[in-house]
C-alpha cells in the first residue's frame, strides 16, 4: 500500500463528511429522475428540502426523522428559507413566483397552517429569500429586481389594535438587474444584484449604494456580525471580480479591498469522507492563481465566510485576510449553513453533509466511529497540524498508540510505518522525563525546554502569568504545602523503607507504580515521574501499600508451610524463610542481618519473570493443544486443557499486589483506610505467628491454631469485594491476546475453578457457578474480551443474573475514570445523552454500563432513548439490564421496532430474533402487559366474548408483526395457542387462516359477533358450500337469550354489525348469487327467519346480474365485429 501524502502548510482545518444523506433522500422518494431536491434550507432544528414535485419535506436534524411533509399545488419550490428566530416558521417560493409562509404550530402540537400567501412576484422567478432576525417578516427577491417584505400576521400576535391598518406585502424598493442575494442584520437590509450591491434601512427607509464601481454577473454580500461585547461594529463583505472582495462598514463606506487571487494559488485540500481515501497531489512547480467570481457569500461560523464555484467549496478569514481553506466539490447548486455545519444541494439533486472542523477534532470524531484507517491517513496527511502544540490538548500520544494497535500491519504497513513516524515526532522517543505512555490529562499541555524538562501549562488558566505559575518549581512547592494535610508519623515512613532497600529487589523493579488512583486527586495536576521532584504523598502512600502486598504474600507462604489449607494455593517454602520474614517485619533489624536473609529470600522466592515465563509457557502449550481438532471439539478434553491452564494462571497472578484495584462495594474507602487496613490486618498476623513460634518451642508443632488462617481468610473475602480492572503488572502484547482468549474461553465454558466445592450440602449446582463465576470476573477482569464475555454471560448465564450485574460493575468501574462518566452526574436526559453521542465510540464495551447509568437514574425513557444506539446496544443487552421489569423492555423493543419504516419492521424484527426461542417469549410478554383483563376478553367456558377483539392492547402491533413472521409449523401452534390463552383474537384469527383450521376460526368469529369480520377485502368468506353451511348451523345454535353486549367504547348501540341469519344470508346472496343463496336457506330451514331487506335485495342483485350480462354480451359482440372488420 502507497504512502500518505504529508501536507506542508499547516492547515488547521479541514472539511469533513461523518453521514451520508443518501438513505435520506430515497426514504423521501428524492433520488429518482422524476422526482429530486431543489431547494435547501437549514435552522438550529430544521433541514428542509423542497422538490421539483412542490414538496417540502422538514426533517428533524436531530436523529434525522422525518416530521413534516407540506405539499404546495403551485409547482415546484424555488426557494425555501427557515426562520433562525423562531423554529416554527419557513417561507417558500414556487414556480409560478408564489411565496406562501407557514406556521408549523409544533408547540401546540397542531396541524401545519398557511399564514400568508404573497402574489407580489406572480409570474416573475424569485431568486432570494431572507427572514427578518427580530421580528416576523420576509424578504422576497426575483429575477426583474423586485424585492417585497410579507409582515405576518399570526396567532402569537393576536393582541394587535384593529384600530392599525396592516399591509401584509409591501415592496422594498426594485433594482436595476436580477437579486442575486438578500442578507438581513439589525434592521438593515443587504442587496446584491447583478451590478452592485445595496444597502437598505429598512426603519428609515434609506437607501445607498456601496462603491462606486459596477460589476456584471453573480456576485453575493453578506453581513458580518459584530462582536457587541468588544464594542465591534457588524461589517459587510461584497464580492468582486478576480477573487476579490470589500470590506464595508455597516454605513456602507468601503474600508478596503481584500484579494485573495495569489492565495488561492495552492491545491485543494481533500475532504474527509468514507466514500473514498483522502488525497493530495503536491504541485509540480509554483500554482496558477485563481480569478473567480463568488456567486453568494455566507457568513460561517465565527470568523469565516464561505462561498463556492462549479469547482469547489472555498472559506475566509476576511478579517485576516487569508484563507482558511479550499476543498474539490464538484457540481454545487446552493449551500445552506448553520453554525459550522454545511448542506450543499448539487445539480443532480443529491445533498451533501459536510463539517468545518479542525484537524484534531475531526480525527477524534473518526477515532469515536471506528474509522481506524481514515483517522490514520488523516493524521499522516496533515502531520504538521497534528504536530502542532494545540493539537496535543485533544490529540495524546495513548490515543495514537490505540490507533495504531487497531490497523493490521499485513494491509497497512506503510500507515503504520508513518503513523509510528509522527508518534516520535508528536513526543521524542529518547527523552528522560517521559515515556511514550506518559499520561497527561486532555486539559494540559506541555513544553519542551532546551534541558530536557518537561513545562506543565495546564489550560484552565487563560492569562500568560497564570501558565509560568504553573512550572515545576511552583508545583513542587505546591505540593510541599498541601503535603501537610498528611498526617502520617515517622514510624509509619520508617518500615516502609527498610523493606524498599532490601530483600524485595525483585518486586521494587518489576512491580510498576500504577498512577490510576493519583491522577484523579486534586493536588496532583500531572503524572510524570521525575527524578528530582520530591515524591508525592500518593506516591509513598503506593510504596507502602506495595510493601504491605509483600507481608501479606510472604506470610501467606509460611501459615502455607505450617498447615496445608485446601483454600490457599501456594508453594511451601523452606523453613528458613520463616526467619527472614520475622526479622523482616522487625524495624530495628540491623543493616548486615538484614542484607544476609534479603539475599535468602531472593534465592528462595522465584523472580517475577520466572513466574511470567512458566506462565508463558502453560500458554503456549495451551494455544497449540487447542490447534488440535480432536481437543478443540471434545468439550471433556478442552476443559482438561483450560483447567490445567487456569491452575498456571491462579498461581501467576495469586495474592498480587493491590495497586490497580479498585474498589466497588458500597463502602467508600480511601486510600488512607486501605493502608490502616493492611497494617491491622499485619498486626494481628504477627501476633498469631509470636503465638505459633511459643507453640512450637513448647513442642506443639503438629497442632496450629486455626485462628491463624482467620487474617488470611478475612482478606480474602476482602479481596471478593475488589475488582482487578487493571493489569497489576506490565504484559506484553502478544501474551496479553493469548490470555485474553484463554480467559474468555474459561467464562464461556465455565471452566472457572480447579474443583467446584461446597461449603454447606444444601447449595445446588447453578449457585455454585454464578458464585464462582463472579469471582472469576473479579479476579481477571483485565484479561478478558469484554465483547465476547459479554455475550457469553447472555447465552451462558440466563439463570444467574448476579453474574451479569458483577460483569456491569466492572465495566462501571473502567468508566469511573473517563471524564465523560463525571460529567454524566449532571443535567437531563437529553444533555447526558448528546454527551454520550459526541464522547463515546459507539464500538466501545463501556458504553453498556454508561446505558446502565441512565437507566438506573431515568429508568423506562432511558430505555426508549436507548434506540438510537443500536447495533452497539442490543435488544439482549436491554433484556439484560432491566430482566427484574420485563415490561420496560418491551416499551424498548416497541420502540425500536417503530424506528424503522413500515415497510422494514417486519424484516428487521426477524432479524432481532437471535434465538428463535426469543419468538414465544416476546409473544407471551406482549400479550401479557398493557392488556385488557382476560374477564373481558373470554366468558367462564374460555370463549370470546361478543366485540372483545375490539379492545385497544399496548403492544397490538409489535404481536401482529410477531405471528406475521414465517415460522415453523410447531411454532405457529404454540403461537397460536398463547393468543387464545390471553384473549388476543384478531391475532388468533389470522393464525387460525395459516394454519388451515378455518373451522375453529368461524366457530370463534361467531362468538366474537362482528360482520366486519367477514366483509371486506381482508374478510374471512367461506369458500366452499360445507363452509356456509357450517356457518349457517353454528349461528343457528347460537343462543337467542336477549342479551346487550357492551361495544368497548361504553355504548350499547354503535357497535359493529352483529352475526345474524339475515346478515349471513345477505353476504352468502352476494358471494353465490340469490338462486343458490336461496336454496341453501331453504335446505337449512332458515327461510323463515329472512325479512323484505332480503327480498328486496335478491331483487336488485337478479337486475344487476341481467344487466351484467347483457353488457358483456354487448361488448363481445363489439369485439367480434371490429376483428371480422380488420381481417377484411
Amino acid at each position: 500500500m502507497t504512502s500518505v501524502p504529508v501536507i506542508p502548510e499547516a492547515y488547521s482545518h479541514v472539511l469533513a463528511e461523518f453521514e451520508s444523506l443518501d438513505p435520506l433522500l430515497a426514504a423521501l422518494r428524492l433520488d429518482s429522475s422524476r422526482l429530486k431536491c431543489t431547494s435547501i434550507a437549514v435552522s438550529q432544528k430544521w433541514l428542509a428540502l423542497g422538490s421539483s414535485g412542490g414538496g417540502l419535506n422538514l426533517i428533524q436534524k436531530e436523529g434525522w426523522k422525518h416530521r413534516l411533509f407540506l405539499s404546495h399545488r403551485e409547482g415546484a419550490v424555488s426557494q425555501v428559507a427557515c426562520c433562525l428566530h423562531d423554529d416554527d416558521y419557513v417561507a417558500i417560493a414556487t414556480s409560478q413566483g408564489l411565496v406562501i409562509v407557514w406556521e408549523l404550530n409544533q408547540e401546540r402540537r397542531g396541524k401545519p397552517e398557511r399564514i400568508c400567501v404573497s402574489s407580489e412576484h406572480k409570474g416573475r422567478k424569485v431568486t432570494a429569500l431572507c427572514w427578518d432576525t427580530a421580528v416576523l417578516r420576509v424578504f422576497v427577491g426575483d429575477h426583474m429586481g423586485k424585492v417585497s417584505a410579507i409582515k405576518l400576521n399570526t396567532s402569537k400576535q393576536a393582541k394587535v389594535a384593529a384600530a392599525f391598518v396592516m399591509f401584509p406585502v409591501q415592496t422594498i424598493t426594485t433594482v436595476d438587474s436580477c437579486v442575486v442575494q438578500l442578507d438581513y442584520l439589525d434592521g438593515r437590509l443587504l442587496i446584491s444584484s447583478l451590478t452592485r450591491t445595496f444597502l437598505c434601512d429598512t426603519e428609515r427607509e434609506k437607501f445607498w449604494k456601496i462603491g462606486n464601481k459596477e460589476r456584471d454577473g453573480e456576485y453575493g454580500a453578506c453581513f458580518f456580525p459584530g462582536r457587541y461585547s468588544t464594542g465591534q461594529q457588524p461589517l459587510i463583505y461584497c464580492a468582486r471580480p478576480g477573487s476579490r472582495m470589500w470590506e464595508v462598514n455597516f454605513d456602507g463606506e468601503v474600508i478596503s479591498t481584500h484579494q485573495f487571487k495569489k492565495l488561492l494559488s495552492s491545491p485543494p485540500l481533500p475532504v474527509i469522507t468514507v466514500r473514498s481515501e483522502p488525497q493530495y497531489e503536491h504541485p509540480a512547480s509554483v500554482g496558477s492563481s485563481q480569478s473567480l467570481s463568488f456567486p453568494k457569500l455566507l457568513h460561517l461560523s465565527e470568523h469565516c465566510v464561505l462561498t463556492w464555484t462549479e469547482r469547489g467549496i472555498y472559506i475566509f478569514i476576511p478579517q485576516n485576510v487569508q484563507v482558511l481553506l479550499w476543498s474539490e466539490v464538484k457540481d454545487i447548486q446552493d449551500v445552506a449553513v448553520c453554525k459550522n455545519e454545511l448542506f450543499c444541494l448539487h445539480l443532480n439533486g443529491k445533498v451533501t453533509h459536510l463539517s468545518l472542523l479542525s484537524v484534531e477534532r475531526c480525527v477524534e470524531r473518526l477515532l469515536r466511529r471506528g474509522l481506524w484507517n481514515l483517522a490514520a491517513r488523516t493524521c499522516c496527511l496533515f502531520q504538521n497540524s497534528v504536530i502542532a502544540s494545540r493539537g496535543r490538548k485533544s490529540l495524546t500520544v495513548d490515543k495514537l498508540e490505540h490507533l495504531k494497535s487497531q490497523l493490521d500491519l499485513t494491509i497497512y504497513s506503510d500507515l503504520l510505518s508513518q503513523l509510528e513516524e509522527l508518534i516520535l515526532k508528536f513526543e521524542p522517543f529518547d527523552s528522560a522525563c517521559s515515556s511514550r505512555r506518559s499520561s497527561i490529562s486532555s486539559h494540559e499541555s506541555f513544553s519542551i525546554l532546551d534541558s530536557g524538562i518537561y513545562r506543565i501549562i495546564s489550560s484552565r488558566r487563560g492569562s500568560q502569568s497564570d501558565e509560568d505559575s504553573c512550572s515545576l518549581h511552583s508545583q513542587t512547592l505546591s505540593e510541599d504545602e498541601r503535603l501537610k494535610e498528611f498526617t502520617l508519623h515517622q514510624e509509619e515512613d520508617q518500615p516502609d523503607q527498610c523493606w524498599g532497600s532490601h530483600g524485595n529487589e525483585d518486586n521494587v523493579s518489576h512491580v510498576p507504580v500504577m498512577f490510576e488512583t493519583d491522577k484523579n486527586e486534586t493536588f496532583l495536576p500531572f503524572g510524570i515521574p521525575l527524578s528530582f521532584r520530591a515524591p508525592s504523598p500518593l506516591v509513598s502512600l503506593q510504596a507502602v501499600k506495595e510493601s504491605v502486598s509483600s507481608f501479606v504474600r510472604k506470610t501467606t507462604e509460611k501459615i502455607g508451610t505450617l498447615h496445608t489449607s485446601p483454600d490457599l494455593r501456594v508453594r511451601p517454602e523452606p523453613r528458613g524463610e520463616e526467619q527472614s520474614c520475622e526479622e523482616d517485619m522487625n524495624p530495628v533489624t540491623c543493616p548486615k542481618e538484614e542484607d544476609a536473609e534479603g539475599r535468602k529470600e531472593v534465592t528462595s522466592q522465584p523472580p517475577e519473570e520466572d513466574k511470567f515465563q512458566e506462565l508463558k509457557i502453560a500458554t503456549a502449550e495451551a494455544m497449540t493443544k487447542l490447534q488440535d481438532p480432536l481437543v478443540l471439539f471434545e468439550p471433556k478434553s478442552l476443559r482438561m486443557v483450560l483447567q490445567e491452564w487456569l491452575s498456571q494462571l491462579e498461581e501467576t497472578f495469586a495474592m498480587k499486589d493491590f495497586s490497580g484495584i479498585s474498589d466497588t462495594g458500597n463502602s467508600s474507602m480511601t486510600l488512607n483506610q486501605d493502608v490502616l487496613l493492611f497494617d491491622a490486618s499485619k498486626k494481628e498476623m504477627l501476633d498469631e505467628d509470636n503465638e505459633k513460634e511459643e507453640r512450637d518451642s513448647s513442642g506443639h508443632e503438629e497442632t496450629v491454631d486455626q485462628t491463624a488462617c482467620e487474617p488470611v481468610n478475612s482478606l480474602r473475602e476482602l479481596l471478593d469485594d475488589f475488582f482487578q480492572v487493571c493489569s497489576p503488572c506490565s504484559i506484553a502484547n502478544g501474551l496479553q491476546k493469548e490470555l485474553a482468549e484463554l480467559t474468555t474461553l474459561c467464562l464461556e465454558l465455565k471452566v472457572l475453578s480447579l474443583e467446584i466445592k461446597s461449603t454447606s450440602g444444601h447449595v445446588d449446582h447453578t449457585l455454585q457457578i454464578e458464585i464462582l463465576a463472579c469471582q472469576f470476573l473479579k479476579k481477571y477482569f483485565f484479561l478478558l474480551d469484554l465483547k465476547r464475555a459479554k455475550e457469553s454471560i447472555k447465552l451462558s448465564y440466563t439463570d444467574s443474573p448476579s453474574v451479569w450485574d458483577t460483569f456491569i460493575e466492572g465495566l462501571k468501574e473502567m468508566a469511573s475514570s473517563n471524564p465523560t462518566y463525571m460529567e454524566m452526574e449532571e443535567g437531563d436526559l437529553p444533555a447526558r445523552l448528546k454527551l454520550l453521542e459526541d464522547s463515546v465510540p459507539f464500538d466501545s464495551p463501556l458504553l453498556i454500563a454508561y446505558a446502565t447509568r441512565l437507566y438506573e437514574e431515568f429508568g423506562e425513557s432511558a430505555l426508549r432513548s436507548l434506540v438510537r444506539f443500536y447495533p452497539s446496544v442490543l435488544p439482549s443487552d436491554v433484556m439484560q439490564l432491566c430482566h427484574r421489569h420485563p415490561s420496560q423492555f418491551l416499551a424498548y423493543l416497541d420502540s425500536l421496532v417503530k424506528s424503522r419504516p413500515e415497510d422494514q419492521r417486519p424484516s428487521f424484527l426477524e432479524s432481532l430474533l437471535q434465538p428463535e426461542s426469543l419468538r414465544l417469549d416476546w409473544l407471551l410478554l406482549a400479550v401479557s402487559h398493557d392488556a385488557p383483563p382476560s374477564t373481558s376478553t373470554m366468558d367462564d367456558e374460555g370463549d370470546p366474548r361478543p366485540h372483545s377483539h375490539l379492545f385497544s392492547w399496548g403492544y397490538s402491533q409489535l404481536i401482529l408483526h410477531l405471528i406475521k413472521l414465517p415460522a415453523d409449523f410447531t411454532t405457529k401452534e404454540k403461537m397460536t395457542d398463547i393468543c387464545r390463552s390471553h384473549g388476543f383474537w384478531s391475532g388468533y384469527l389470522t393464525l387460525c387462516l395459516e394454519l388451515e383450521r378455518r373451522r375453529e376460526a368461524f366457530t370463534n368469529i361467531v362468538y366474537l359477533n362482528d360482520m366486519s369480520l367477514m366483509e371486506g377485502d381482508n374478510g374471512w368468506i367461506p369458500e366452499t358450500m360445507e363452509e356456509w353451511k357450517l356457518l349457517l348451523h353454528l349461528i343457528q345454535n347460537k343462543s337467542t337469550k336477549p342479551f346487550l353486549h357492551k361495544s368497548p367504547n361504553g355504548n350499547f348501540s354503535d357497535g359493529p354489525s352483529p352475526i345474524n341469519v339475515e346478515n349471513v344470508a345477505l353476504l352468502l346472496a352476494k358471494a353465490m348469487g340469490p338462486d343458490r343463496a336461496w336454496s341453501l336457506l331453504q335446505e337449512c330451514g332458515l327461510t323463515l327467519e329472512l325479512s323484505e331487506r332480503f327480498t328486496r335485495t335478491c331483487d336488485i342483485l337478479r337486475i344487476a346480474e341481467k344487466r351484467q350480462r347483457a353488457l358483456i354480451q354487448s361488448m363481445l359482440e363489439k369485439c367480434d365485429r371490429f376483428l371480422w372488420s380488420q381481417q377484411t
